[in-house]
């Protein structure tokens, strides 16, 4: 079983999925519990003297709760920032692969981590209620720069260029197949042709096999992008 940290994502290895079974993530097994209903009829601190919210709940008596230690935070409005929220079996966003330069802990179940222009990150989003997968969906992204022209990605401000979008467990699992191939050969998802993700997407849309992606063809991209540099 995986172990998530503070914001849901595994602290696991390059591409971020601690097996090879590519199961998806379980739903709530019962329904949520709604908490009793009681006469909310006296003020808090929280209440701004309108007798309307009832009165926190405190660990250490008189101390407001302790946020969680923001490490660090990316401001920068040229980077692309990705949300991520976690509430298992409810809510579970996770990166697949991508080296972020900046992150920010919001909340237990939430935490923005940010790109620079240029770099290529798969962002995972996956969603249940009572009755059972509403959302699967994992979504090839790579940053751009500041007023350049970008396709809006939820969760993804100011949005990126998508490279490959797929919908449904079955195709996202697919995917993984292919992410764990390229890092099998020893090659980092996060450096591959951003022109390999556009054939995937597109020959995973006509039903049909990519290409594999090797050493050579790696190598072939690194020589194109230093001439391009």
């Amino acid at each position: 079983m995986m172990q998530h940290g503070l914001s849901g994502t595994a602290t696991l290895g390059p591409s971020g999925t601690g097996s090879s079974d590519y199961r998806e993530p379980k739903r709530r097994s019962k329904p949520r519990k709604t908490s009793a209903i009681c006469a909310l009829n006296y003020p808090n601190k929280e209440s701004f003297g309108f007798l309307l919210t009832a009165a926190s709940l405190w660990t250490k008596s008189g101390a407001t709760p302790e946020r969680p230690a923001d490490t660090r935070i990316g401001n920068d409005p040229q980077l692309t920032h990705v949300t991520l929220v976690w509430r298992e079996g409810q809510h579970e966003d996770w990166i697949k692969f991508g080296r972020p330069i900046a992150e920010r802990i919001v909340s237990r179940s939430e935490r923005i981590e940010s790109y620079m222009a240029g770099q290529v990150f798969a962002l995972v989003r996956w969603a249940s209620n009572d009755y059972g997968t509403v959302r699967s969906t994992l979504d090839v992204v790579q940053a751009v720069c500041l007023g350049e022209h970008c396709a809006t990605v939820p969760q993804v401000d100011p949005g990126g260029e998508l490279l490959l979008s797929v919908h449904g467990w079955p195709k996202v699992a697919q995917i993984f197949r292919l992410i764990d191939a390229i890092e099998a050969s020893g090659i980092d998802a996060c450096d591959v042709a951003p022109e390999h993700w556009r054939h995937i997407h597109n020959r995973m849309a006509g039903r049909l096999t990519p290409r594999e992606y090797g050493p050579a063809r790696h190598q072939a991209w690194l020589q194109r992008k230093a001439l391009l540099s």
